[in-house]
């Protein structure tokens, strides 16, 4: 599906829209955080890929905004079924980015709202910070322009985010890579939050991101903010058991890091 161009839309009114849905699923985590015995954990892909009632709660009050507000538009949601739309927009939700983190009491997990490749939102409930970005550039944490690291950083010198998968396979062939990668960069962070780490690396919090195997709903806001303060993103190709991936950073670090974490040659 072709992402429409910017000019054919009013970011403004998309991105209060993104702000409203954001908003709405945050309450229904917030109202749910700490209270493990209420959530009614089921899992997913794999017996350790929780999704909890606090994630279906969010998605259906995320869903319900853009119902009301956008009610032609498309709709892909990590839980619940996908809508198509009549408008050519496409909705990418993700209503608990960081599940495993939300059930653990770890405070790193949030809610990811895009319209695709127009706006996005990541809103961070805990903290009480909201990123937010729209396709012409602009790019705000509680509404005060971001201002990026220096994008000249070097390998080096780089703080570099990375999440791993939750099949084991998956999470050998990842770890191979972090042996690659920790020897030749500053440090090597793990939060566990896709979008979070995103948001975090277009607010200067980070030097790079890469994930295999993340999905359109752990990316899409955080891709709008990327692109909004003039970072990179690059696609990595599947490999063995890893499925396609993600590298956001300044050019010249996608570059170096994109040696180390894609396929050695053989």
């Amino acid at each position: 599906m072709s992402t429409p161009a910017a000019a054919d839309h009013d970011l403004d009114e998309l991105l209060d829209v993104a702000l409203d849905a954001a908003r709405a699923g945050a309450a229904e985590l917030l109202a749910r955080a700490g209270d493990i015995g209420a959530l009614r954990i089921a899992t997913k892909t794999t017996a350790t890929d929780p999704v909890s009632e606090a994630d279906l709660a969010s998605e259906r009050a995320i869903r319900a905004v853009l119902a009301e507000q956008v009610p032609d538009d498309g709709i892909v949601g990590e839980e619940g079924d996908d809508v198509l739309g009549t408008t050519g927009r496409r909705w990418i939700v993700d209503p608990l980015d960081g599940t495993v983190n939300f059930l653990y009491g770890v405070p790193q997990w949030c809610v990811s709202v895009a319209c695709e490749g127009l706006v996005g939102v990541v809103l961070d409930p805990l903290r009480g910070e909201t990123f937010a970005a729209t396709a012409d550039g602009r790019a705000t944490l509680d509404g005060v322009p971001l201002v990026p690291r220096d994008p000249s950083v070097e390998l080096g010198h780089a703080l570099v985010l990375t999440g791993f998968g939750y099949d084991a396979e998956v999470r050998r062939a990842q770890a191979t890579i972090a042996a690659r990668v920790l020897p030749r960069v500053r440090d090597l962070r793990r939060a566990g939050a896709a979008a979070l780490d995103l948001a975090w690396v277009a607010a200067g919090r980070g030097d790079a991101f890469f994930e295999y195997g993340v999905k359109a709903w752990d990316t899409a806001a955080g891709e709008v903010l990327a692109k909004a303060v003039g970072l990179e993103v690059v696609r990595l190709e599947p490999f063995g058991p890893l499925q396609p991936g993600i590298l956001v950073g300044p050019s010249g670090l996608v570059t170096e890091l994109r040696e180390l974490v894609t396929e050695p040659p053989a």
